[in-house]
């Protein structure tokens, strides 16, 4: 079942990723080894029919092999390894409100939610026979498009619908509670996104969460293997790192641009994360 998968993927793979006409569906194709990459994951469900990745966020790390399936639930700046090539896989983008519906339909059956504190931003977790062929019948509409808008959301409901009934369901569960633990560290993930160019404090982040900080802590390390601050920091360095692989700026003017006040702080906190000077790194990419 996953070579039909994945060759269903490899017809419509033109690039590292690739964006399609089913709503909600990108599907990645990578046949060659390549460095590592840092990428902005927002949430999703990642379904692998060939290959591996290790995904690298904080101080957390864990590879999905074939025939697996990740859950990221926040937006998250991360590294991902691929580690084995061909590399194949579907990528579901999470829709709150199209989960919302399904949970409704379902009246509440299935797995409970789990207490706040058990709920990480990340699981991986083995495809079921049924729910691969569910993925695999979605990548097939982009064969016939005239049945993707009659048949697109149906076969997008029976895939969640098998998500839920998985181990994946009770994080999706949480994920979609409005005042939920989880819901709080998505919403301040992505109010720093928009605001990590500025100087933040951590009782301006847990205010924003509605938490303390000892709580915002606690909950956002879990959800993201990083405090707030450093998650910030996340941002700033890939940010930077893209402007300056893109060759049109100095690190000075790259590390202004992300908000950084000292230039020697940029470079030092550069180097520990990538493991060479701001200007080394970006040529040795470009090459």
């Amino acid at each position: 079942m996953l070579d039909e998968l994945a060759a269903a993927i490899d017809r419509h793979g033109r690039a590292l990723w690739s964006e399609t006409a089913v709503p909600r569906l990108l599907v990645v194709a990578i046949d060659e080894p390549m460095d590592p990459i840092d990428v902005l994951y927002e949430p999703m469900i990642c379904f692998i029919a060939d290959g591996a990745k290790r995904t690298v966020a904080g101080d957390r790390s864990w590879v999905t092999p074939p025939g697996a399936m990740l859950l990221n639930t926040l937006d998250l700046p991360v590294t991902a390894v691929f580690e084995k090539v061909p590399y194949r896989s579907a990528v579901m983008r999470l829709d709150g409100a199209v989960l919302a519906e399904l949970l409704l339909e379902l009246d509440g059956a299935g797995p409970g939610v789990p207490s706040p504190a058990t709920v990480g931003g990340q699981i991986t977790a083995p495809m079921a026979p049924e729910l691969i062929d569910a993925v695999t019948r979605w990548v097939r509409l982009l064969e016939t498009p005239d049945d993707i808008r009659p048949l697109a959301a149906r076969i997008e409901s029976e895939i969640l619908y098998r998500l839920l009934r998985s181990p994946l369901g009770p994080v999706l569960r949480q994920w979609s509670l409005a005042d939920s633990a989880a819901s709080r560290v998505r919403a301040t993930a992505a109010w720093i996104f928009a605001h990590y160019t500025e100087t933040l404090s951590i009782d301006e982040i847990a205010a924003v969460a509605h938490m303390s900080p000892a709580t915002l802590h606690r909950h956002f390390k879990a959800a993201t293997g990083m405090s707030p601050l450093k998650f910030q920091k996340h941002l700033r360095l890939q940010e930077a790192r893209r402007r300056l692989v893109a060759g049109n700026t100095t690190a000075a003017q790259a590390a202004e641009a992300v908000g950084y006040i000292s230039a020697t702080q940029f470079n030092r906190e550069y180097r520990r994360a990538y493991g060479l000077p701001p200007g080394q790194d970006a040529a040795r990419l470009r090459a």
